[in-house]
């Protein structure tokens, strides 16, 4: 992939979801992170603590997709395919290995349970660097999720995948 190729696929779309923020997959995230505080549970701890409702745990916003998004609530305009392997498939052709790089949460405001969300997801930059003879390809993806009711963000996940050739 030339340095031209790599610049063209920022702006590319990469997904776009709606998800349903749920007790059941919210309770059982907390405890695969080993995360015992009950305002996670239970709506009485997180009244008690001041939140509206059950909040998310930190992290959660990775896996909404896994646990949240039904067939039936989905926009029509998703992107076709599998952009993610469009864009490292020919990195991938030449050899190599793909790296989880950094993973970064903004949070405008705690996800509840209950909540609807929206994301969009786009590759937000993509470079190469030289590393010890090797070629690093970063492709950095942004996803923002925005609440189906207000149209406000709640939350913004920032994902850098890495390719080593």
């Amino acid at each position: 992939m030339t340095d031209e190729d790599i610049t063209r696929i920022i702006g590319k779309p990469m997904s776009k979801s709606t998800v349903v923020v749920e007790r059941g997959p919210v309770s059982n995230f907390a405890t695969a992170v080993c995360d015992a505080n009950p305002i996670y549970r239970d709506p009485a701890a997180a009244e008690a603590a001041g939140l509206r409702a059950i909040p998310a745990p930190p992290t959660f916003s990775f896996v909404m997709n896994t646990w949240g998004e039904f067939p039936e609530l989905q926009p029509d305009d998703v992107p076709a395919g599998n952009p993610m392997g469009e864009v490292l498939g020919p990195l991938l052709a030449k050899g190599g290995i793909i790296l989880h790089g950094e993973q970064e949460f903004i949070y405008h405001r705690p996800v509840y349970v209950g909540d609807v969300l929206d994301g969009v997801g786009t590759i937000t930059d993509a470079y190469a660097k030289e590393s010890k003879g090797k070629t690093m390809t970063f492709v950095v993806t942004e996803t923002v999720w925005t609440d189906r009711r207000t149209g406000e963000p709640v939350v913004t996940s920032r994902f850098n995948v890495i390719h080593r050739g």
